[in-house]
C-alpha cells in the first residue's frame, strides 16, 4: 500500500509540474499524466536513453536518479546556468513548476548533452559511479567482514566476503532515505545515523532462486538489535528499522517446520543429530589441567596459541573484591565463590608469572581452551596435561540469559529445547505455558497487540487459543558453541531479517598477535584468497585464475589500443 501511495503522489506531482512543458516540447499535455509512459516520453524530451526509466523504479537508486531528471529537464528548456541546476536540485524539482507556469522558456531539442565544465564532467561521472555501485551493493552482491570467531574453521576473523543478495532474493530497502554504500552509521570518528527512519517502505523481496537450506551460512540483521547508542556519551536511544539493524553471520541449523533440541552442545533436528558439512568444525571450551604453570611462550611451543582463551586463578574472596577495581581485571569471564576463604575466577590472559606473584595470585594450573574434539584428544596425549574436560552446563540448569528467558524453561547454552521453528501458514495451539516462546514473534516481528488477562490470551483485542504464523523463521547458531552469541540467546530469525548468502572470500588477513607482531603483508592468508564459502573438501583458491584473466584483459586492451594508434 505504501508503494502504491508513493507512486500515485509522484505521478500527480509530475503531471502538475510538467504538462505545459510537454506541450512546448511538441508532445501532448495528457502524456504527462500516464504512469510509466510519461517517463519514456520524458527521456525523449530530455534526449536521454530509455533505460533511465528502469532506474526510476528501483528503490534507493531512484532517489539518486530523480535529481538527474530534474537537471536535464531544466537544461532542455534553456536553463543551463549553475544557479538553475542548483535550484532544480535543492528545491527537489519544484523549480520546474516555475518553468511550467511562470517563466517564458523555449524547448531546445538540439542542445549540448555533455557538461560545459570539467567539474561538471567529474560530478556526472561520480554520480553514475555511485549509482552503479549502489545498485550492485543493494540488489546483487555486498562486501562483508567477519568480526568474530563464532564460525571459526569455516570463516575466520579477518575474512572479507562477498554476500549474494540474489540467492535468497534481494530485499528492497525498507529505509529509503539513507546514505548509500554505508549501513547504520556515517563513516566519521563521531558516529551519526546514516538514515532517516521516519519514512519506511513495506517489506518486499524479489524472488530468489534458492531457499535457505539447513547448515547454510547466512548473513542477517540481528533481531535483538532494537536499541543503539550513537556517539560515545550521547545517551540517545534509537529503535532501528529492520534493514539498519546490525549484520550478523551464523549457520542456519534449523529451518521452518523443524523441531530443534541441543544436547551437550550438539544440535538435534526432529530427534536426529544434525551433521555439519566437512568444512565445519564444532568447537567447545575445554578446561585443561596441567602439572605445572605454563607461560605464554610454553603454551605457544605446545601449539595452543591459536585456541588459547582464558587462565584460571584462585584467591580469597576478600582479595578478589579488592582486585576488581584494578585495570587488569576489566574482563572477568567467570567468578565462583568456592567457600568463605577461596574464590575462583577466570580472565583473559594478561599477566606473566612475576605479575601474578606481585598481585598475590595462586595459579590453579588450569587454562580454558577453545577446541574441536579432535584437538582435545590430541592435547590429552601431552605429558604436561593431567586432564581435558569439556565445559558443559548440566541439563535442567536455568540460565536467565538463554531464550526464552523464563524460569519454567530450565535451559542453558549446552542443553536446550526442544523448540518448534515456525513455518509460514502453520497454526499452533497457544497457551500461557508456550507463550514465552512465541511472544516476541507475535508482538515484534508480526506486529500484533498481545496481552494475558486472568489466564486468557488476547491478540489484537480478541481472545484466542491459537496463532497462525505470517512468515518463515530460522535458527541461527555459531560452530564455536561456547563463543557465539546466537539464537540460544535471542531466539528465532524472521525471513524478513535475512540479508543474503556468503559465497566468496576475496581477501583474508589474520588479526595482529600482540605477542608475535607481524607486518600487514605477512598476516595475509594467501591460501584463503578467492575461495568459496560453501562446498566440501579443502577450499581451493582461484586467485591465480583471476590474476591470469586480469593479465589477458590488460594485454588485449594494450594490443587493441596499439592497433588503433597504428
Amino acid at each position: 500500500m505504501n508503494w502504491i501511495l508513493f507512486i500515485l503522489i509522484v505521478q500527480i506531482i509530475h503531471f502538475l509540474g510538467t504538462w505545459k512543458l510537454y506541450q512546448k516540447a511538441g508532445r501532448q499535455g495528457w502524456e504527462a499524466a500516464v504512469p510509466v509512459y510519461n517517463a519514456f516520453v520524458l527521456t525523449k524530451i530530455i534526449n536521454r536513453p530509455w533505460w533511465w526509466v528502469i532506474l526510476l523504479f528501483i528503490p534507493i537508486i531512484n532517489l539518486m536518479i530523480f535529481p538527474s531528471f530534474w537537471v536535464e529537464t531544466v537544461r532542455s528548456f534553456g536553463k543551463e546556468k549553475t544557479t538553475d541546476v542548483l535550484l532544480a536540485v535543492f528545491t527537489l524539482g519544484f523549480y520546474i513548476y516555475y518553468l511550467n507556469y511562470v517563466a517564458d522558456v523555449q524547448y531546445k531539442k538540439e542542445r549540448q548533452l555533455a557538461p560545459y565544465t570539467k567539474a561538471g564532467e567529474w560530478v556526472t561521472s561520480i554520480v553514475f559511479a555511485v549509482v552503479a555501485a549502489t545498485l550492485v551493493h543493494t540488489y546483487f552482491m555486498r562486501p562483508y567482514t567477519i568480526p568474530t570467531s563464532s564460525l571459526e574453521k569455516s570463516l575466520l576473523v579477518g575474512d572479507y566476503l562477498f554476500v549474494s543478495k540474489f540467492h535468497y532474493g534481494a530485499r528492497v530497502p525498507m529505509t529509503p532515505l539513507a546514505l548509500p554504500m554505508v549501513h547504520d552509521t556515517m563513516p566519521f570518528p563521531k558516529k551519526f545515523r546514516s538514515y532517516i527512519k521516519d519514512v519506511q517502505l513495506s517489506y518486499f523481496r524479489f524472488p530468489g532462486f534458492q531457499k535457505i537450506k539447513r547448515n547454510d551460512i547466512v548473513v542477517f540483521n540481528w533481531p535483538a538489535d532494537t536499541v543503539r547508542y550513537f556517539g560515545d556519551h550521547s545517551g540517545i536511544h534509537v529503535d532501528k528499522p529492520i534493514d539498519k539493524k546490525s549484520n550478523y553471520v551464523k549457520r542456519c541449523v534449523g529451518i521452518p517446520g523443524d523441531s530443534l533440541e541441543i544436547r551437550k552442545g550438539f544440535v538435534y533436528i526432529n530427534g536426529k543429530q544434525n551433521h555439519l558439512p566437512d568444512r565445519a568444525k564444532i568447537q567447545f571450551l575445554y578446561t585443561v589441567k596441567t602439572k605445572d604453570y605454563l607461560s605464554f611462550k610454553a603454551i605457544n611451543r605446545l601449539g595452543w596459541t591459536k585456541n588459547y582463551k582464558y587462565r584460571f586463578f584462585s584467591t580469597s574472596a576478600s582479595h578478589f573484591k579488592d582486585l576488581q577495581g584494578d585495570k587488569d581485571f576489566n574482563s572477568i569471564v567467570m567468578y565462583s565463590e568456592i567457600n568463605d576463604s577461596i574464590a575462583e575466577f577466570s580472565t583473559y590472559y594478561r599477566f606473566n608469572k612475576a605479575q601474578m606473584q606481585s598481585l598475590h595470585l595462586d595459579i590453579t594450573h588450569k587454562i580454558s581452551l577453545n577446541l574441536t574434539r579432535e584437538e582435545a584428544e590430541k592435547i590429552k596425549q601431552n605429558p604436561k596435561v593431567i586432564s581435558v574436560v569439556q565445559q558443559n552446563t548440566p541439563a535442567g540448569t536455568y540460565d536467565k540469559s538463554i531464550f526464552p528467558n523464563d524460569p519454567q524453561y530450565r535451559w542453558s547454552r549446552d542443553n536446550f529445547g526442544p523448540v518448534y521453528i515456525p513455518e509460514k501458514g502453520a497454526k499452533i495451539k497457544l497457551t500461557t505455558q508456550n507463550l514465552p516462546l512465541y511472544k516476541r514473534i507475535i508482538e515484534n516481528y508480526e506486529k500484533n497487540s498481545l496481552y494475558v488477562d486472568n489466564g486468557n490470551i488476547f491478540i489484537n483485542g480478541k481472545k484466542t487459543d491459537s496463532y497462525t504464523f505470517k512468515q518463515n523463521y530460522y535458527w541461527m547458531m555459531g560452530d564455536n558453541r561456547h563463543n557465539s552469541e546466537d539464537a540460544r540467546f535471542w531466539g528465532y530469525v524472521p525471513f524478513d531479517h535475512v540479508v543474503g548468502k556468503p559465497v566468496f572470500i576475496w581477501f583474508s588477513i589474520a588479526p595482529q598477535d600482540p605477542y608475535h607482531p607481524k607486518s600487514w603483508f605477512k598476516r595475509i592468508r594467501t591460501e584463503r584468497l578467492f575461495t568459496t564459502v560453501h562446498g566440501s573438501g579443502k577450499p581451493v583458491s582461484y586467485l591465480y585464475y583471476f590474476l591470469g584473466a586480469l593479465a589477458v584483459y590488460f594485454i588485449y586492451s594494450f594490443v587493441k589500443k596499439r592497433k588503433k594508434e597504428a
